[in-house]
Order: C-alpha cells, then sequence, then structure tokens
C-alpha cells in the first residue's frame, strides 16, 4: 500500500512539471509570436502610411518620386522620435536636387491630412551646378547646398527681405547651415521667365530660394520646427534619421495623428 502511494505521489510530481514545462514553453511561443506579428505590422502600418499619402496627395502626378518621399518620411518619424520635430508637426517639405531647376522640385506635404500644400521650383547653390545640382557641401563660402534634414525655426528680416531659417541636423553635410545663413528666402531670379531667358532658373548662394509670388506661403507653412528634406542621390551621403525599422515602429507605437487612421486597417 505504501508502495503505491509513493508511486502515485511520484507520476503526480512529474506530470505537474510536465504540465508547467508545456506552459512555459507555449507561453515563450505565444511571445515570440506575439512580437513577429507586432513587427510585420509596424512595417505594413508604414507602408500603407507612405503609400497612402502618396496616393491621396497625388504626389506621382506632380512629379514626386516615391522613394525620395519614402526617405523623407522615415526621416520624419525619426526625427519625432529623437524629439527634434514636435509631436504636432504634420507638414514636411521635401526638395529633390536629382530634378533640374527648371522643373517644380519643392513639395509641401500635409500628412495629417493627406494632401500636396504646394508643389513650387527652388534654387540650388550657385557652386553646385547649372540646371542640375551636383557638387553639395557643408562649408561655408563653398556656395554649394547642402543635403539632409533640416528643422525649420524662426522668421527673421535680412538682405532678401523675410526669411524663414533652418538648423540642419545632418552632422557633416549639413549642421553648419546657420553659421552659413543657409535660410529660405524670396528671389526674383526663381521664376519662369529666367528660365525663359537662361534654360535654368538663377542660382543662390547655397539657400534653398524660392519665387516671391510664393515665399510668403512657404514660411508662413513650413515656420516653427517642421521637417525639411534636401535630396540627391549622392554615394556619400548617409543619415541616422534614414533607419527605416526605427520610423515604422514609432509609427506603429506612438499616438501620432498622421498614423492612427491607418492602424485600424491592419
Amino acid at each position: 500500500m505504501r508502495k503505491h502511494f509513493l508511486w502515485l505521489v511520484c507520476a503526480l510530481m512529474f506530470l505537474s512539471v510536465t504540465i508547467i514545462s508545456w506552459r512555459s514553453v507555449s507561453a515563450s511561443k505565444t511571445s515570440l509570436n506575439a512580437n513577429g506579428n507586432a513587427s510585420v505590422s509596424a512595417q505594413a502600418l508604414f507602408n500603407n502610411l507612405v503609400s497612402g499619402v502618396y496616393s491621396a496627395a497625388q504626389l506621382a502626378q506632380s512629379g514626386l518620386d516615391s522613394a525620395v518621399f519614402r526617405k523623407a518620411v522615415t526621416g520624419y518619424y525619426n526625427l519625432k522620435m529623437a524629439n527634434k520635430l514636435p509631436q504636432n508637426s504634420d507638414v514636411i517639405t521635401v526638395v529633390d536636387f536629382n530634378k533640374p531647376s527648371v522643373e517644380k522640385r519643392m513639395w509641401i506635404i500635409d500628412i495629417k491630412n493627406k494632401s500636396l500644400l504646394l508643389n513650387t521650383w527652388v534654387a540650388h547653390g550657385k557652386g553646385s551646378g547649372d540646371n542640375i545640382a551636383n557638387h553639395f557641401s557643408n562649408i561655408p563660402e563653398s556656395h554649394q547646398s547642402s543635403l539632409g534634414f533640416y528643422v525649420t525655426d524662426d522668421i527673421y528680416f535680412g538682405k532678401h527681405g523675410r526669411s524663414l531659417r533652418l538648423d540642419g541636423v545632418d552632422m557633416g553635410f549639413n549642421n553648419n547651415a546657420r553659421s552659413r545663413d543657409i535660410v529660405i528666402h524670396a528671389a526674383d531670379y526663381v521664376c519662369q521667365n529666367m528660365i525663359n531667358q537662361l534654360g535654368r532658373i538663377g542660382r543662390s548662394f547655397g539657400c534653398p530660394a524660392v519665387s516671391p509670388e510664393v515665399v510668403n506661403q512657404v514660411i508662413n507653412t513650413i515656420k516653427g520646427k517642421n521637417m525639411v528634406f534636401i535630396n540627391a542621390n549622392q554615394s556619400n551621403y548617409s543619415s541616422k534619421y534614414l533607419d527605416d525599422k526605427l520610423a515604422s515602429d514609432f509609427a506603429f507605437h506612438s499616438n501620432d495623428a498622421s498614423a492612427d487612421s491607418l492602424k485600424t486597417s491592419l
């Protein structure tokens, strides 16, 4: 009888250990699956967000390359994650210097409302090239444009009239923007008449200058901590703000208004 009792106790103990081990393994698998699904969902959200805004704002029709737009949105969310942009910042500006100056290569986009606010001409630096910019620098007095991500700041009145200061956030590529006085300002040489005369618009000393006809609209729309991204296909350019996974995860887990409307569709 005693032997039977001891055998029963041992059997129960073995069964308990087996059940506990099985539950631990199951919990681990569930956790792994959940994490995997979250990662997939984050990437799916980001893909949907980028393509959704790109389509709704008809950016293809306006000439903005989808890959350039994706880079801009990636930087936008990474800058938010780094607290370089306020959470209520919903407007981004994209400048694509892969395009010639005769094309309207500046886009101001409302990410939250999925709309194109403005598509217009923008000048590059005289040291960067003639109709197409192909040389870029962060060096003072180079008169070249600088690539990368910027954050807009305050308005001031200078030799070009009402102007908007820019802070470059890509170390080694545009962080000298302040000391170089790289700002958004009006320039008479940014116009159709100049294109008719020269076959290109005029060039600046490195500033992304715009037409006097739109300068107030540009400044009023993007002033006060909004993102500007100046792009060109340059192999030596790199940025920590182009981390696609970090941007996807931030958009998925944050309370950002521009991403919230898409989460329910996943």
